[in-house]
């Protein structure tokens, strides 16, 4: 811990005066290999509308839209969406205008399984995953499909959802299915998204589906399960497909790096205790040698529940059966980040929550410089200095695993010139070129997102695409902005060119006209003709 302390005595001093810095190159090599795979990053439920077509299920965000629309920041809900259930294809051609080479997107549980659980299939749900793979690999696409981006099926949820431990076998269930009818051709899976952010916003302060508030207990359950859900699904996979299939399964984690806020021993100790309680929480009892949870988050949550007058501590423990069974079951890490947290901790901080939280637990709080650009999402601000120190971290701590970048983006405005995420990109890219040649084993990045979403309770105020959507539109017409081209240009050239300066309006720079586009406008002449 003495080098890790060290670590975050000198990333105290490269806050405020290092973010808006070009990153520096650590080595003379400035592009990145042949190899290495650039995508965009997509979910189910964000994306897809046809909510009730082709017969799904209802899920947990169906029911939230129907139940408490006002939840949605500008009660929006997600039955349409981008329509992608319908625009797969035209997805998947703006997928080559960029050059993609991987495409990241999530199968609907809901619409493999419409009431949850294995013992009834939705043929039709099949059919339609499997022309959308179809399609990638004809258009020589790599496909990495997400098994649960946080649209679980509303019945499961009714049986407790991820605080009830059955929720395992289920998941279990519902994997087999997957790699049975896409194994052969897909040959990446990322179990489940992100269980930091669903178990805090969707178990512990009920921002998003299915709204429970239970920070200090329902939250740890959650994390619990996800994380045993996930073992069952890879052992699931070793067992019985790993052999014939020849793919790999992965969990996708989220983080931001953390600095202290000074140089004090409280707020070095912070930062250390906001990875531990965000990252390695989810880390360790995959990635570490030894597996379970971080010994300083169990003897935290220990020590708050005794003082809290309970019997057990709420951070329920794993027998040494689970923490081997959970141990290892990741064959690449999918890491999500966008930005960095300063931390710090005082006497402020402590016995403030009535209802016992993991915020209290961890005994810290987090704010961002001011001087770090701004995006549209309060929580996101650009600072491409932590991105490095994150993949860094991550190599040092964990033996260098295998690692994708599977969301890295920045929310906007709608409106093609979009800078502020032409920065974003560059500059964390460069970042992650100075993060190759120190070392660290990245394999591939993946762009949030494609296209303009459903971002969850912030609805459609918020854009993190690629591509502008019309959400006015009943086609909803996709249209490349400028980071797109920029995103282009790169993946083309495998170099970050700050002097390339596009216009998404000019016609001449732009993508080609696809055929579908050109299909739409001849029935548009024919039918003006006639």
């Amino acid at each position: 811990m003495a080098r890790f302390s060290c670590i975050f005595a000198l990333c105290c001093l490269l806050t405020a005066s290092a973010s808006n810095i070009r990153i520096k190159s650590l080595s003379a090599a400035r592009s990145f290999p042949a190899n290495f795979g650039f995508g965009a990053s997509t979910a189910s439920y964000q994306i897809e509308g046809a909510w009730d077509v082709d017969g799904k299920g209802i899920s947990i965000w169906d029911y939230l839209v129907r139940t408490d629309p006002n939840h949605i920041a500008d009660n929006s809900n997600g039955d349409i969406a981008a329509n992608s259930y319908y625009n797969y294809k035209r997805d998947i051609e703006m997928l080559k205008e960029l050059g993609a080479t991987h495409y990241r997107f999530s199968i609907s549980w809901p619409r493999i399984l419409p009431l949850g659980r294995s013992n009834y299939v939705n043929q039709r749900g099949i059919d339609h995953y499997n022309a959308f793979i179809d399609e990638l690999i004809a258009n020589d696409i790599v496909p990495f499909a997400t098994m649960y981006h946080w649209d679980l099926p509303q019945t499961l949820s009714e049986l407790g959802g991820w605080t009830n431990e059955e929720i395992v076998d289920w998941f279990g269930d519902y994997a087999r299915i997957l790699y049975q009818n896409f194994g052969d051709r897909v040959k990446h899976w990322l179990t489940i998204n992100e269980p930091y952010i669903h178990c805090n916003f969707g178990y512990g302060y009920g921002r998003h589906a299915p709204l429970i508030q239970s920070p200090g207990e329902g939250y740890y359950e959650c994390g619990r399960h996800i994380l045993l859900a996930n073992a069952r699904a890879y052992r699931i996979y070793n067992e019985d497909f790993r052999n014939t299939q020849n793919g790999q399964v992965g969990i996708v984690l989220s983080s931001d790096w953390a600095y202290p806020a000074s140089d004090s021993a409280d707020d070095i100790q912070a930062a250390e205790d906001y990875l531990a309680f965000h990252l390695r929480l989810y880390m360790d009892p995959i990635f570490s040698a030894q597996g379970n949870y971080p010994q300083t988050v169990i003897d935290r949550v220990q020590a708050a529940s005794t003082a809290q007058g309970l019997t057990a501590s709420r951070l329920r423990p794993f027998t040494q059966e689970q923490i081997e069974y959970i141990r290892g079951t990741s064959d690449f890490l999918a890491l999500n980040t966008y930005s960095s947290k300063i931390v710090y901790r005082n006497s402020s901080l402590t016995g403030t929550f009535v209802v016992p939280s993991h915020n209290d637990d961890a005994f810290l709080d987090t704010y961002m410089d001011d001087s770090w650009p701004a995006s549209e999402s309060p929580w996101l601000r650009e600072h491409a200095p932590g991105f490095y120190n994150l993949l860094v971290y991550i190599k040092d701590t964990y033996n260098n695993p295998t690692v994708y970048i599977t969301e890295n983006g920045f929310s906007s405005t709608p409106g093609l010139h979009d800078d502020g995420r032409v920065n974003y990109y560059r500059n964390y890219l460069s970042a992650l070129l100075d993060a190759l040649a120190e070392g660290c084993d990245v394999r591939g990045y993946f762009a949030w997102s494609l296209m303009d979403n459903f971002e969850w309770a912030m609805g459609y105020t918020q854009r993190f695409g690629l591509y502008q959507v019309d959400m006015e539109d009943p086609q909803r017409t996709r249209t490349p902005r400028k980071s797109a081209l920029v995103y282009k240009e790169i993946i083309s050239s495998r170099v970050i060119d700050y002097d390339y300066n596009p216009d998404p309006y000019d016609t001449d720079g732009a993508f080609t006209v696809s055929a579908s586009i050109i299909m739409t406008l001849g029935v548009a002449v024919i039918n003006m003709v006639l």
